[in-house]
Parts: C-alpha cells; structure tokens; sequence
C-alpha cells in the first residue's frame, strides 16, 4: 500500500509511536505523518528522538519528542497523560519499543529476563491501560502492538524474546477481545527479519560483517529479501486505518513466506 493511496486519512489525528528513533519506529513516525497525524515520537533515546523530530518538522510536519525509559511503569503512564495534556487527544497508540536478548536459557541472565518483559510486555501493559481509559471516554481509537514471527514460532536461543513476543501476540487477543466493546480496535504486526540498525548491530556485535550476514539472509526468504522497515511500517499504516475497520485480535504475520526455524 502506498502512502498516496490513503492521502490525509490521519488527519487531526494524534499517533503515539514507541520506539520512535528505531528503524521500523522512524519510518511509521514518517508515514503517518504524511497521512496528516500529529506524532508524538517516543524513544530513550533523546538525541534520536529530537532528530526525527527535526526532520519531521523541516518537511512540514506536526512532531513532538517525549523522551521515555519504557521500563519504568510510571514513565509508561506519564507518556500517555504528557500526551493528553499536550495534544488534546490519543488516537493511535503504536507499541513499538523493544529489545532484543541473545541467549538460550542457560546463557539468559536474570537481568536480560527481567529486561525483556519490563521494554517488551510490561510497558505495552502499562501504555494500553492508560491508552484505553482515554480511548473509551474518546469514543474509539487504536492500538498496534509488535509481537514477532518469532514469538508465534519460536525460533532457537532466544528464549527471552521469543517469550515476551509469543505474550504479546496472546495480549493483543485478549485486549482486542475485551475493547471492541468500547470502539476500540487492537492488532499486532509480527515481523520476521527486517533490515533495521538494531538487527545490524546485533550481527556486529556477534563479530559478523552485517552487511554480508544480511545478503545471506536475503537467501533464506522465498521473496527473495528481508523486509525493509517502511513495509512494517506500512502495515502499522493499515492495521490503525480505517481501511481495516473490520480487523480485530489480528496479529499478522509479514514473513515473505520465510517460516521460523532451528
């Protein structure tokens, strides 16, 4: 789907995008706001977070920093009543923030564990409850999580990851099944790889050359290629679009048709 196709559908709309410095997180931050939102930028990150800001704003667009440890429950809450206070309104909440621990059981520390479902559960817990009380009084609104391929099908030595991911996809269920009462529609993307700075880095610090470990990744998709963030990004687009006014408790799975496995 191309951006054109759904010119100014997020118009006076409010997107919350966690995450917003990463490489799916910038291009969504970029693609609704071509679509008219208003983006509040979320990340740790603050020199991240100002310069996808700054270059939202030099193109013309509505764009505001919230600079946010995630991994603290009252930074959560904080976020999305900073929102509120500053913007009006929260229409879209984008739950796109997490981290990715390396390691099987035996090689996952109680910090790495504990980690893992503070960025990647946790906080969307945290987000999503105070994103439904303004949502419901709202009279609507939705919600996109990240779960992962990988937590639908878990794949080997990423046993903290693949476990928030696989909770993720079950929460977005639950949640869905619970707030479409309420006018409220909540999904998930469930990715496999995607060709951002944090699946580099991760090749990089295993002493790969990233650029060579990402052509033979290429190899193993039936596509032909790993995804690029905007198609992740494009998704999100949908899912929190009108355009998917019937998608409820989905979590859809953008693999190129490359399965998960050991």
């Amino acid at each position: 789907m191309t951006t054109s196709s759904m010119s100014g559908r997020f118009s006076d709309k409010v997107v919350l995008i966690t995450g917003g410095c990463g490489g799916i997180g910038t291009a969504a931050c970029r693609m609704f706001a071509e679509q008219g939102a208003t983006i509040v930028c979320s990340d740790r990150d603050a020199d991240g977070c100002a310069e996808v800001v700054a270059k939202l704003r030099s193109d013309g667009f509505d764009a505001h920093p919230a600079v946010v440890d995630l991994g603290q429950a009252e930074q959560c809450e904080a976020l999305v009543a900073d929102t509120i206070a500053e913007q009006g309104r929260l229409d879209v909440l984008i739950n796109n923030a997490g981290i990715i621990p390396r390691g099987d059981i035996l090689n996952t520390t109680d910090a790495m564990w504990h980690d893992a479902f503070a960025v990647n559960l946790h906080a969307i817990f945290y987000l999503c409850r105070a994103a439904v009380s303004v949502m419901s009084a709202q009279g609507g609104g939705t919600i996109v999580n990240t779960s992962s391929t990988w937590g639908v099908y878990p794949g080997p030595n990423h046993i903290a990851y693949t476990t928030t991911k696989g909770a993720v996809a079950s929460f977005t269920r639950s949640l869905a099944r619970d707030c479409a009462p309420l006018g409220i529609r909540v999904n998930a993307v469930a990715p496999n790889e995607v060709n951002t700075p944090m699946l580099r880095s991760g090749f990089e610090i295993r002493g790969l050359d990233a650029s060579q470990a990402v052509d033979e990744l290429n190899r193993t998709v039936p596509l032909g290629r790993i995804a690029e963030p905007e198609e992740i990004a494009s998704a999100m687009l949908y899912l929190a679009s009108e355009d998917a006014s019937y998608v409820c408790g989905a979590v859809l799975e953008i693999s190129g048709a490359k399965a998960v496995c050991g």
